[in-house]
């Protein structure tokens, strides 16, 4: 079933009203990239004012440290990172501005999320007595837990068959998986599955079963850029952080411009060029090879964004955020769904930073809510950080990591060979 969200303006009217059928976030405020804009100059509204986070027939919002305050009914939303679910006929007002909520009524969800690593088992015993959506996973053996995050658990498995050691990934859906939003994620699966490259991790296979959802993909038995930069004792030097960055920079020109196959509704198939990660950060690059020649591989490719996007972790898309808003640009930010190659660039570009000094590329202060650092805080200078980095790599990754009003370096190339120059 279809749900929408409706803004209705009222007193104070903005243009409106404004329709959401689709997953998204919302910027209200005065700055021009703001989506809802007051009428007039209310300077009652701060820039950044509040933040909307729509998952029809879901809406929530977070103030962002407005001067004068979001108000629900009337009542005044504490500061800070915390959200407030709105429901159908609730009034929102930021100044002298009100819009009035109208919601349907979501069925109730009856599916109850599981620990992750019970679902992993339950999902290799399933396969174990011959269920047919499982038959790419009979046969696996769990030897270790490699990793887990918001939405599910990582473990290194072994096919008893083959002696192929795999990674296998488990992520629980909130609740019923509506089918469509099945469908639209496994659609994107297989896109990412389609890249094949020296420097993106290869998916094997994937599928759902009830609400689980799991994939195989190589194991890159080296851990992640993380664990390599926390052996070094939290930082690399210029030549390995560079090189790091390069092989990088080789996948994500590959999948910016990779033709992958994608099948649509009707069930012909078309051709995408291009896909982008949407969430490159340390913990997603991956190493394998030799200890002292280790190939970066990245990992996930867009897989965690398009399950958020799908509505199925039942997360907040700012919560979703949570560990990935040090690498992300403030256009992602504004726009969830914002997504061109650009984002991806940025964000390596803040990985070659935070391996060189040991910091992101903007600080976040204790008791600040970190979507409004994003949104307010330029990046600190790198040599602010480093004072004994090259000037000429120091200026490129500044100049990289501008934001506003857009992010200037577009391909992986350009971000490359200009690398290769300022070394």
């Amino acid at each position: 079933m279809a749900y929408s969200v409706t803004l209705v303006p009222g007193h104070g009217s903005a243009a409106g009203p404004y329709i959401f059928t689709r997953r998204t976030t919302c910027l209200v405020g005065r700055a021009g990239e703001c989506r809802i804009r007051p009428a007039g100059d209310d300077r009652k509204v701060s820039r950044h004012h509040c933040l909307l986070d729509v998952d029809p027939p879901q809406v929530r919002v977070q103030d962002l440290g407005s001067s004068n305050g979001t108000y629900v009914n009337g009542r005044r939303l504490p500061p800070g990172p915390a959200v407030r679910d709105l429901a159908d006929g609730d009034e929102l007002r930021v100044g002298d501005t009100v819009l009035r909520v109208q919601i349907g009524t979501a069925e109730p969800a009856d599916g109850v999320a599981r620990d992750p690593v019970e679902a992993t088992h339950t999902l290799l015993d399933a396969a174990e007595t011959g269920e047919p959506a499982l038959a790419p996973i009979r046969g696996y053996r769990v030897l270790q837990e490699l990793g887990r995050g918001g939405q599910g658990v990582v473990h290194l498995v072994r096919d008893e068959s083959t002696g192929e050691l795999l990674a296998l990934k488990t992520l629980l859906a909130h609740g019923v998986v509506d089918p469509a939003a099945r469908d639209g994620f496994l659609r994107e699966f297989a896109c990412t599955r389609a890249l094949r490259h020296p420097n993106v991790v290869a998916f094997h296979s994937g599928g759902a079963h009830g609400n689980t959802f799991y994939f195989t993909s190589e194991f890159c038995r080296l851990g992640s850029v993380a664990d390599l930069v926390a052996r070094a004792g939290g930082r690399l030097d210029v030549g390995q952080a560079v090189g790091v960055t390069l092989q990088v920079l080789r996948g994500l020109h590959y999948a910016h411009t990779a033709e992958v196959p994608v099948r649509l509704l009707d069930g012909t198939i078309t051709v995408r060029r291009g896909l982008v990660h949407r969430d490159i950060k340390p913990q997603n690059l991956l190493l394998t090879g030799a200890r002292d020649d280790a190939t970066v591989k990245i990992a996930d490719f867009g897989l965690a964004k398009a399950f958020d996007s799908a509505g199925l972790s039942g997360h907040t898309l700012t919560g979703a955020m949570g560990g990935s808003l040090a690498f992300m640009p403030r256009g992602q930010v504004i726009d969830f769904k914002y997504a061109r190659p650009e984002v991806d660039l940025w964000a390596v570009t803040a990985c070659l930073y935070w391996m060189l000094t040991g910091s992101p590329p903007r600080d976040f202060p204790a008791g600040v809510d970190p979507v409004a650092v994003v949104l307010r805080e330029p990046p600190v200078a790198v040599r602010d950080r480093l004072a004994a980095l090259p000037p000429r790599l120091a200026d490129l990754v500044d100049s990289t990591l501008v934001d506003k009003p857009r992010i200037t370096v577009t391909t992986a190339t350009d971000l490359a060979h200009a690398l290769r120059r300022a070394l």
